[in-house]
């Protein structure tokens, strides 16, 4: 399918290559009518051809989509995508009907004189205030999604966690019992000080350092993002979740997951996609994929900055209770 695609391509641009160049050979020709007939039909036939394209393309690479958000508040920013993107795809079929049917129905024809229309009041305030009140909405909509990611003062005993970022790794740090992260800062990193934690912050003593990131389902995860050095960005797809890690300051968003990472892995989108990428990989005699939360750097950060990623673990909170009591905290690491 990609060979014919570009082929495709490569006969297009070919004729309009060739169209251009009788650009140059078109002063003092007159089209005639048959000309015209001919554009029109040919512009009519690539006005189906257009409409077949773009339902084939909405079918069959649907695959390549995300599955459903694996957090709560991702939800909504699905309901966002899907609005967005009807709305889109509602405007364009009926303009792009439009354009092809009036380019038809319009051609030039002996006798036909086209009709100057100055302006009209009432379509000038039509096409300004419906964009108006549905851009409105959307924005509307988009401000109150991404407060459900930002606003934690409703949580009820959250997981805080620390991400710290740096060429070309992630390092994470929970909060222990007492649910407050110690102060970091680059000057403290020493040793196996990796993340340059104040240990003369009596909050930091408890706190546990990883270098996966295990989530519990079901339960608010505060997300605290620090960076060691260039701008990085701590992109979550499967959360629909992303936030710059800026040297020097602290950012913050904060998300529920829905489904644990064998939940997902059962889920039908996930399996048809899982499905595909394995494939690909067996024909390129390459080992099958498994499905893994991941977290990705979605700023060009430098040369490594595609290997960047964090396997991300969604478990039932009895089990990452366990897992998290099994863990030393920094003060046993340092020690």
């Amino acid at each position: 399918m990609t060979a014919l695609i570009y082929t495709f391509i490569a006969i297009v641009c070919a004729i309009a290559i060739w169209q251009i160049t009788n650009i140059f050979n078109l002063k003092g020709v007159i089209a005639t009518e048959r000309d015209n007939n001919t554009q029109g039909y040919l512009f009519a036939a690539f006005g189906v051809f257009f409409y077949v394209l773009m339902i084939y393309c909405l079918v069959a690479y649907n695959v390549v989509l995300l599955p459903e958000s694996a957090s709560v508040e991702g939800e909504h920013y699905d309901n966002l995508y899907v609005i967005t993107m009807l709305l889109i795809l509602f405007v364009q079929a009926i303009t792009q009907f439009l354009l092809f049917y009036f380019s038809f129905k319009y051609r030039g024809k002996k006798g036909t004189k086209a009709l100057f229309y100055a302006d009209s009041h009432k379509l000038e305030l039509l096409w300004t205030s419906v964009p108006t009140i549905v851009l409105s909405v959307l924005i509307i909509y988009g401000l109150w999604a991404w407060n459900n990611f930002m606003d934690v003062s409703d949580a009820e005993r959250p997981l805080i966690v620390e991400v710290y970022a740096k060429q070309f790794q992630w390092e994470a740090r929970y909060a222990g019992a007492d649910q407050t992260l110690g102060r970091g800062n680059v000057r403290n990193i020493k040793g196996m000080n990796t993340m340059g934690v104040d240990m003369t912050d009596k909050n930091a003593q408890d706190d546990v350092p990883t270098r996966e990131l295990y989530l519990p389902k079901g339960r608010k995860v505060i997300f605290k993002f620090r960076s060691q050095d260039v701008l990085h960005s701590a992109y979550m797809p499967h959360f629909r979740a992303q936030m710059n890690c800026v040297p020097g300051m602290i950012t913050q968003f904060s998300f529920t997951p829905k489904f644990t990472t064998e939940e997902m892995r059962a889920n039908e989108a996930t399996v048809a996609k899982v499905a595909g990428i394995n494939k690909i990989r067996k024909e390129k005699g390459e080992d099958a994929y498994e499905f893994d939360y991941l977290l990705l750097c979605n700023k060009i950060c430098g040369s490594s900055h595609y290997n960047m990623q964090m396997k991300i673990v969604v478990q039932e909170e009895a089990d990452f209770n366990t897992w998290l009591k099994s863990q030393k905290t920094i003060a046993q690491v340092l020690n």
